[in-house]
Parts: C-alpha cells; sequence; structure tokens
C-alpha cells in the first residue's frame, strides 16, 4: 500500500500519541467509518493543513517559465549527442512546466519535433509543429518548421507505400518505434466467462471457481479498472533480476512516460493546461481526465502527492462515482444489514452482536462487474487495521476534504444544489468568496466514501504491469523490463483470491480504446485486463491468481509474513503448504529449526569441487556446507551475501556500460564476472542466467548473433529453472532467442524455436498479442 510521505506519517502519528487517552481508546472503539471519519474531521486543524502545504512545497506543480528554460536546454544536449529519446524526453518536461501560448512553449514543441522526427516518429512530429506554431513561434524560424513538415510527410507516404507492397518483408526485425502507440487485439467482451461462475462462502468470501473444465490459454475473465492513478517514479516488479537503470539514478518515471489517464507509453504527451505534473497522449484523455477528476484535484496536486497513490486513487473513485451513487450504494447496506439483524434476532445466531453490524459486506452478496456497487461492496476490514493505521487514514482523508473545500466548488456529481456549481465552472479557478459557500454539512458523506475506499484498497489494490523497453538506443533486439505503472481498482477482478503459485496468467494493455466502442463511456477506457487459465483448471476447482510473492520468488515465511501485514490472511495455498511440509522435513532431519531457504539456496555450489551446498547446523553462523562428505568445505552467510552482491554491482556496472554504447568494454567485464561467479553458482542460478542474459545483449549489440543466441539458450535454461518451462518469462525469453536467430540469418534455429513461444504467448498472452504478430512476420519472411 503506497501510504503517504513518511513526514506526514510522523506528523500524525505524533498527533496520535497527543491524544487524550481517552479520545484515543474512544476513536479505537469505532466500528462504523461514518464515525472514524467524522471524528478524525472535528481533529483536524489548521496546523495539519499548514504543515501538508510546508512539505508540499517540493512537489511544485505551477508553470514555470525558467525551469522549462533549463528543461530544454537538457534537451538541446542531449539532442547533440544523438540522444534523441532523452532529448525528447527533456522537452516534453519542458512542455509541461512552459506556460499557456508563450514563445517558450513553442520552441519545445518545435525541439520536440525534431527529436521525434529521428526516432522515425513522423506523425507526433507533425502534431508538435503544428502545436508549436499554434503557440506563437517565431517567424523567422518558420523555415525549419515547414522544411521538418516536407521531410514528415515524405517518408509517412513512403512507409505507406512499403506497407502495401506485398512482396515487402524486412531482413532483421527491429523494434518498432510507433509499437507503443499501436497497440492491437482482439475485440474484448467484458465481464466472466461462461465456464466459470461466483460462489461465496464466510471463510473465502466471494471468489471465482471453475464451472466447467477451462483449457490452458482460455480467458476466464476480461475487466477495466473503475479507476486508476499513474505510479510516480520507476517501480520494478520484484524478484525480475537486475536490469537497465538499477545501477543509476532514473531521470524519467512513469509519469514522464505515460498517459496520466489512459497509461499509454507515448514521447508526444500533452500537458494539463494549468499544472506542470498531469499530462496525456491526446486532448482527448486530456479534456476527459479534466472533466471526471483532475479540475479537482489539479489545485491540490502537489498536497495529493504528499498524500500518496491510495489516498488519490480513492478520492478518484468517490469523484467517479458522485452522491447519488454513493447514497444508494449506503442505501443498499443499510436494507442489507438491517436484515441481518433480524435474521439474528429469529434465530439463533452463532455471531455476536457487534459481528452482525460491523460485517457491512455480506460474502453473499453478488455485485460485481463495472458498477459502483461492486466497488462499495469490497470489505474494507475496518476492525482489522491497527488504530494508528486508521487514525492516519482518516486525519489523511479528511485534510484532502477541508482542501478541496477551499479549492473551489463541490465536484459536478457531488452538488447538493443541483446542475448548478462545478458544472458550469470553467477550468480557471473561481474567486475566493465564492469557493467555500456551495459546501453544506451533507458533504461529509464524500468524506466517508475516500476513507471507506482508502481503507479497501490496502486489501484490493492491483498492480498494473506493463512491459517497457529497457533496451540501449543502438540495441536490435528487445530488452524489455516488468514496470508497476500504476495502481487500479479492478471490480471483477477482485474476485479471485490468492495462490502463491496460481493457476492463472494476467495480462494488461492500454491505449486500445480508441479501436473499441465500448470503452467510450468510461474513463479507464484504455487500460484493460485479461485473466487466462495457466494450466488446465477442473471443474469445481478455484480460480486463483497471485497478490505479489510468489513462491518462486520469495522465501515462503516472508510470502506468509507480507500477505498477513496486507491482506490479513495466513496463506494457506498448495504451494505454502507443500513447502512448509518439505521445510520440517528438511529441519527435522538436520535438528534445525528453519527459518526457510530462499528458493535459490539450492542452486549454489562449492567453491572447491563443484559439489551442492546446503544449510549446515542450528547455528545459523555456520552459514553453508559442501553435501560431499571427502570436502566438507564451509562458507559463511556474509560471505556467500558478498560474493552475491559483487555479482550484482557488476551486472550494474556492465548494463551501464551497455546503455553507454561501449558493449566491447560490458563483454570483457562480464565474462570476468562469470568465470568468478561459475565457482560459486550452478547453471540454473538466476544470477548466472541473467550474467548469460547481458552477455547475449552485449554480443548482439556488436552484430554477433550467434554468440548472442548461445548466450541466451543458457540464460532461458536458468529462467525456465526459476519460473517454470510454461512460464510467461520462459516465452518472453525465447521471443528474444527467436529474435537473434532471426537477425542472425540461422534459419532453422529460428524456425524451431519459434512454435515454441507462440505457444507460451498464446498461453499467457493471447493469439493477437504484439509479439505473436511478430513472430507470424518472422516466420513469413523465413519460409518466403
Amino acid at each position: 500500500m503506497d501510504l503517504p510521505s513518511l513526514q506526514w506519517q510522523d506528523h500524525v502519528a505524533q498527533k496520535w500519541t497527543g491524544l487524550d487517552p481517552e479520545l484515543r481508546e474512544h476513536f479505537t472503539s469505532m466500528c462504523e467509518i461514518d464515525d472514524v471519519f467524522k471524528c478524525a474531521l472535528t481533529l483536524t486543524t489548521e496546523n495539519d493543513l499548514d504543515f501538508v502545504q510546508s512539505i508540499s512545497v517540493v512537489h511544485c506543480v505551477q508553470k514555470d517559465a525558467e525551469q522549462a528554460a533549463k528543461n530544454r536546454e537538457m534537451g538541446n544536449s542531449s539532442f547533440k549527442t544523438r540522444e534523441y529519446t532523452a532529448a525528447a524526453l527533456h522537452y516534453s518536461q519542458g512542455i509541461c512546466f512552459a506556460p499557456q501560448s508563450s514563445e517558450q512553449l513553442s520552441l519545445c514543441y518545435a525541439n520536440r519535433s525534431a527529436a521525434l522526427y529521428h526516432l522515425q516518429h513522423y506523425q507526433g512530429s507533425l502534431d508538435d509543429i503544428d502545436r508549436a506554431l499554434k503557440n506563437g513561434y517565431p517567424s523567422h524560424l518558420l523555415h525549419k518548421l515547414e522544411n521538418r513538415r516536407a521531410q514528415c510527410l515524405h517518408h509517412l507516404s513512403v512507409n505507406q507505400k512499403a506497407k502495401e507492397d506485398p512482396h515487402n518483408s524486412p531482413s532483421v526485425i527491429l523494434k518498432d518505434p510507433d509499437k507503443a502507440q499501436t497497440q492491437t487485439g482482439e475485440p474484448l467482451s467484458f465481464g466472466i466467462c461462461p465456464g466459470a461462475v461466483v460462489e461465496s462462502n464466510l471463510n473465502k468470501g466471494r471468489h471465482l471457481v471453475a464451472k466447467d473444465r477451462i483449457a490452458a490459454g482460455e480467458v476466464i475473465l476480461n475487466d477495466r479498472p473503475y479507476s486508476c492513478v499513474l505510479l510516480p517514479g520507476r517501480q520494478e516488479v520484484k524478484g525480475k533480476g537486475v536490469k537497465a537503470g538499477t545501477g543509476r539514478s532514473v531521470l524519467f518515471g512513469t509519469e514522464h512516460r505515460h498517459c496520466h489517464r489512459c497509461l499509454t507509453e507515448t514521447l508526444c504527451l500533452v500537458p494539463c493546461d494549468e499544472c506542470s505534473y498531469s499530462r496525456y497522449c491526446s486532448t482527448v484523455c486530456l479534456k476527459e481526465a479534466w472533466e471526471e477528476h483532475h479540475r479537482f484535484e489539479c489545485p491540490l496536486g502537489a498536497d495529493l502527492k504528499v498524500m500518496g497513490v491510495m489516498a488519490q486513487l480513492a478520492l478518484r473513485v468517490t469523484l467517479k462515482a458522485g452522491l447519488k451513487n454513493v447514497q444508494m450504494a449506503r442505501e443498499k447496506i443499510k436494507n442489507m444489514n438491517a436484515k441481518t439483524k433480524q435474521s439474528c434476532l429469529n434465530s439463533d445466531c452463532s455471531k455476536s452482536k457487534n459481528d452482525c453490524h460491523t460485517n457491512e459486506t455480506d460474502p453473499t452478496v453478488s455485485y460485481y462487474g463495472d458498477s459502483y456497487l461492486s466497488v462499495f461492496h469490497l470489505m474494507h476490514h475496518l476492525s482489522h487495521h491497527s488504530p494508528s493505521l486508521r487514525f492516519l487514514c482518516a486525519v489523511t482523508v479528511a485534510t484532502i476534504y477541508l482542501k478541496l473545500s477551499r479549492a473551489g466548488p463541490p465536484p459536478a456529481l457531488w452538488d447538493l444544489s443541483g446542475p448548478s456549481g462545478a458544472t458550469n465552472q470553467s477550468p480557471d479557478r473561481p474567486e475566493e468568496e465564492g469557493r467555500i459557500s456551495n459546501w453544506s454539512p451533507e458533504h461529509w458523506l464524500l468524506g466517508s466514501a475516500v476513507l471507506r475506499h482508502m481503507l479497501q484498497l490496502r486489501c484490493n489494490a492491483q498492480a498494473i504491469i506493463l512491459l517497457q523497453d529497457t533496451g540501449a538506443a543502438n540495441s536490435q533486439v528487445l530488452s524489455s523490463q516488468e514496470i508497476c505503472v500504476a495502481t487500479a481498482i479492478f471490480p471483477t477482478l477482485s474476485l479471485l483470491n490468492h495462490s502463491c503459485c496460481p493457476n492463472t496468467s494476467l495480462a494488461f494493455r492500454t491505449g486500445v480504446g480508441a479501436d473499441l466502442p465500448e470503452f467510450s463511456d468510461s474513463i479507464s477506457h484504455g487500460v484493460t485486463v485479461t485473466v487466462r487459465a495457466a494450466k488446465v483448471i477442473t471443474a469445481g476447482q478455484e480460480i486463483l491468481h497471485c497478490y505479489g510473492p510468489h513462491s518462486s520468488q520469495m522465501v515462503i515465511q516472508e510470502r506468509r509474513r507480507l500477505l498477513q501485514e496486507q491482506y490479513n490472511f495466513l496463506c494457506q495455498c498448495e504451494a505454502c503448504t507443500s513447502q512448509l511440509q518439505q521445510q520440517e522435513e528438511e529441519d527435522g532431519a538436520l535438528g534445525r529449526t528453519g527459518e526457510g531457504k530462499s528458493p535459490h539456496e539450492s542452486k549454489l555450489q562449492c567453491i572447491k569441487c563443484t559439489g551442492a551446498l546446503s544449510r549446515s547446523t542450528k547455528d545459523r553462523g555456520a552459514g553453508f556446507m559442501c553435501s560431499h562428505s571427502n570436502c566438507g568445505h564451509r562458507i559463511s552467510y556474509s560471505e556467500v551475501s558478498h560474493r552475491l552482491q559483487e555479482i550484482r554491482d557488476d551486472l550494474e556496472k556492465a548494463v551501464d556500460l551497455m546503455e553507454r554504447e561501449r558493449p566491447d568494454e560490458a563483454l570483457l567485464l562480464l565474462k570476468r564476472t562469470q568465470s568468478l561467479s561459475g565457482l560459486m553458482l550452478t547453471d540454473t542460478h538466476p544470477l548466472q542466467g541473467e550474467l548469460e542474459d547481458a552477455m547475449a545483449r552485449a554480443c548482439a549489440t556488436m552484430g554477433d548473433w550467434r554468440n548472442a543466441a548461445s548466450h541466451l539458450e543458457c540464460s532461458a535454461a536458468a529462467v525456465g529453472s526459476q519460473y517454470g518451462e510454461d512460464s510467461i518469462e520462459m516465452g518472453r525469453q525465447l521471443f528474444k532467442l527467436a529474435q537473434l536467430h532471426f537477425n542472425g540469418g540461422a534459419k532453422g534455429a529460428a524456425l524451431s524455436v519459434i512454435p515454441k513461444v507462440r505457444r507460451l504467448l498464446c498461453l499467457h498472452c493471447g493469439p493477437h498479442c504484439l509479439e505473436v504478430q511478430e513472430l507470424q512476420a518472422m516466420e513469413e519472411c523465413l519460409r518466403g
């Protein structure tokens, strides 16, 4: 859960400890969200609002011509060294900071059009030329833009003719500069497939069960988020190894690369007219985001960054729902609780009265799908959260509520006075005297709803994970990494319970809404998730997915601890049960009390005789011991950790060298590191696999396709050992191998691996994903 900034957490923690003990006890005893919010609202003071203001200064989102000029200069520096992607991102920053209709804005647009032209984004370059002209581009420089416009139109014409030529096939599959903007896919039918059914009981709540046999690769459900919020910075998926950029500070995070509404990745972002933070892939996304939530978030931009992603997502859900939907959902809860209470009075109910009254979300309720009711009825677990966390969430929401009430009139869907108010407001902020008058005491419902959703999100938020290109600019082979780009609430996906070794795969897509009319009524139409069966699921078997901690990436004790802390359950999935049993048997045989071993400890070998290393005795300080009786070599935990860290450090240095276009130096470093790591790591250890993968990238960059393929085959063996031969990770590794064989002209090798890759990608991502289309193009080219 993305909690508020540490400074705000500390402030609220001091506020909590400073409360009168009776008031703390009274707050802790509250079992209704309405009461919790009202109490927090009375405790939130001007001092709290001032403190937020003071710590949000570092997140200033105001327009700034001087900062725009600095970003343009940084873009110019990158442009001169032919780092056109970095240049485009710097110019985009300048565009976001530049005031409307300023010369600085026109210059940034013009410069970005040049960077996009060199990146072969010809349509994006044309769009930026038009924007530069509309914002007063200097007349004495117009000839530059006109020349660039003519060149873009020429290239677009040539490309169109090439596409229409059926005999035109590329000899090398390169990274497509427009891929992120042209995602395609099969038409989606939203909801749950006929072969699955929603069931419920008191132990599992609502959950999904296979009604019929579901084949591997079959689509189980398609869902879109009720709302989502882009994550700032660069948040890599844990357990996926050392990748590009991890050894250096990242200049550009997801907020600089993705639309803040539909999450499409693009270099041609359009900024909000009022702030320097929010940006969008098109004016369509900009306008729709403004109407639904951003006109109310914009004045609070810096404050919301302090309050955290979960608070902002809870606010967006509430803004989108509106008063009418919240009141309707509350009424249904009220009626349901009344029936439950009456049922308990008329029967010998084993629950306590307190349990009956606080369990607002009955597990038998069947609300799910793309509606607010499906979100409102998710479990909020108020009684399970610690009093201090409850207080932090409540004061955070109360502060946002007060800030919102002082920023302008109520949101359109929350205006109690009718269609007037925010509906008729322009993007410009109204005068001060008109801001608070339209807010009435009844608006506390908005704050209570936000608090409800913030508590729900701790257990129901879903990370949206996309593949992001991490290869060097000169790389001719796909190199990607899973990045968490946003946090969302998926109504139907929330039905699935957790397993550390799930029987499903999740695939997220963005930017598909323009081609699908059924998306047009949803602010989140550009984001979808498809759940497929990763293996055969028999009739009656529960359909499960992983909430994050996976058995292939994390030790069992750590997985269970994280799940217990965030989701309030002790995981007893099949993977945990079998691993616990195996661990107990091993500990009993060796006479030790284990703390759980890493999934990769079995892939360590003795540096003297290459025998397998295993944990030694009860004394943790004894570390590892060689399994060969005639060797008996010992090595401490600290020494193993030190050597593994040295390998990771060398990997990061090598990646950095490749990004600086020095692949020969990177390869020398990697070979030296591998010769040393091979003394302690087996061929299937994840770090050994990452070394082989990095060497493949270095060789491919230098055009040595044969050796690149050889290294990647070794890397694929390690990936298969860690994630499984039928995993999506294996599919992506083999996809890179197919690219290497193809680019190296190894026709037979490429044709032999392509069917394996196609099977795995279709299994996890579907037959219409971009990678499968590229495989098809490769195969057609190879077969002539």
